[in-house]
């Protein structure tokens, strides 16, 4: 792993390329900053979904769906470096237990505060609930729209990336998939 030195060294050199000239008044502390600034946009290496996902409460006997809906996150996508962001909508159907609510826009953190690609996000976060919190059925959806298309390339302003993955009752139950999509559009 690099140190703090060659970070800022890093962010220095990427300076010196893009405008020649890191030294003038505006740029003498954004290495500095960039790196303060990763360590808050990239915490979710720092963070264990095993741990996020313990706290759990009986639930009662409810078996219906749980699910949160239009979590915004931003993450960065791994291919350019190119912001993106959007909503998730993350559910399960518990068996005995049930987690906080905000333990589920945490795990939806957890994974968009790494370079990611969306594709990732959305099956880990599903992996995660099913491995965790072990339910009849586990899905999220994920909506965004990605810097890389919007400033380069392309350059596609109201493009909306959308994936999705489905565990259990809702990969194998259509009325459960059914109902959790019109949840979703309530």
């Amino acid at each position: 792993m690099s140190t703090r030195e060659e970070a800022l060294a890093a962010v220095s050199c990427l300076l010196k390329y893009i405008e020649g000239d890191a030294t003038r008044e505006g740029l003498e502390r954004t290495p500095e900053r960039v790196v303060d600034s990763f360590a808050e946009i990239y915490a979710g290496y720092d963070q264990d979904p095993s741990e996020m996902l313990s706290a759990t409460f009986n639930s009662e006997g409810y078996d219906g769906i749980v699910l949160l809906k239009d979590i915004e996150f931003h993450s960065t996508c791994e291919h350019h470096l190119q912001p993106f962001s959007g909503r998730a909508h993350v559910a399960y159907i518990p068996v005995d237990r049930i987690v906080g609510i905000s333990k589920l826009a945490r795990l939806v953190d957890m994974h968009a505060q790494r370079l990611q690609n969306q594709e990732r996000i959305t099956k880990n976060i599903a992996d995660d609930l099913t491995t965790h919190l072990n339910p009849l059925g586990a899905a999220v959806i994920i909506e965004a729209s990605h810097g890389c298309m919007r400033c380069r390339g392309v350059r596609k302003q109201n493009a909306i990336m959308t994936t999705s993955a489905m565990r259990g009752a809702f990969f194998e139950k259509s009325e459960a998939r059914a109902e959790l999509m019109q949840l979703i559009k309530s």
